[in-house]
């Protein structure tokens, strides 16, 4: 088998798996370790998985760029959002973290409600602006321009300070085993910020973000209280998610 077909076989095994171990594709291929080491290593240079040790994971979709995600499963996003809005109540203090399913929530969220909103996220603070009875505090920091959300030291400093009701978080990766992870070291650790410093988070993941992993992990599943998602994804995929603790919501359920 040549190595271009081997790396396909991969692939597939992949995503049909959602998960692959070195050691099988080892036996599978009769090929050595070191040779499927060498193909996951290369692959994951490629964006095309996330190597964990032993074998290889789903890589997350949110790698592109802001206005690149806004067009992904743009309709997803929106169910998902009106679910989670409902979970806010009257008189809390929400952390909204960045993302652009939350600000999908911040559109969602009642005219009519009063609460206290904070978030590192600009486009979230705009588009709650012209909310009549949102306080909004805006979290400062150092931009992420490619996540378009405040990070650094600055940032966790002043979560410090806040006890809030809810967290809707905005989830890069979602693994059983991995836990909540992301992209950036210094997203990982305002997300962790975020989680310590509520009484209940809820985790906002579109279909394509379950089951995969990425470079930092911001903490392990049972971090979350809530998992809001898509109607589409299957029962059995959210199964392990539930015998984790989670309470499982999908956008038909409400």
């Amino acid at each position: 088998m040549l190595t271009a077909e081997r790396r396909q076989f991969i692939l597939e095994i992949l995503h049909k798996d959602k998960k692959v171990l070195s050691s099988e594709l080892s036996a599978d291929l009769k090929v050595s370790e070191d040779t499927i080491r060498r193909d996951l290593r290369e692959l994951a240079e490629s964006g095309l998985l996330q190597r964990v040790h032993g074998g290889a994971l789903l890589k997350s979709p949110a790698t592109a760029s802001y206005a690149d995600r806004q067009k992904q499963a743009p309709k997803e996003k929106e169910a998902i959002a009106r679910a989670a809005a409902k979970l806010v109540r009257p008189g809390q203090v929400v952390i909204l973290d960045g993302g652009t399913t939350t600000l999908q929530v911040a559109r969602q969220l009642p005219q009519d409600l009063e609460a206290t909103v904070v978030t590192n996220s600009p486009p979230i603070a705009i588009a709650l602006a012209e909310h009549p009875h949102i306080e909004v505090v805006m979290l400062g920091g150092q931009l992420y321009k490619k996540a378009l959300v405040n990070v650094g030291a600055a940032t966790v400093e002043a979560l410090g300070m806040i006890r809030a009701d809810l967290c809707l978080l905005g989830v890069c990766s979602l693994h059983p085993e991995v836990g909540i992870s992301v992209q950036n070291l210094n997203e990982a650790h305002v997300k962790r910020a975020m989680i310590s410093r509520s009484a209940e988070v809820v985790g906002l993941a579109t279909a394509a973000k379950l089951d995969t992993a990425a470079s930092f992990v911001v903490g392990p599943i049972q971090a979350l209280t809530y998992l809001v998602t898509a109607s589409t994804v299957e029962i059995d995929t959210l199964t392990e998610y539930k015998d984790l603790g989670l309470t499982v919501i999908r956008d038909e359920d409400f």
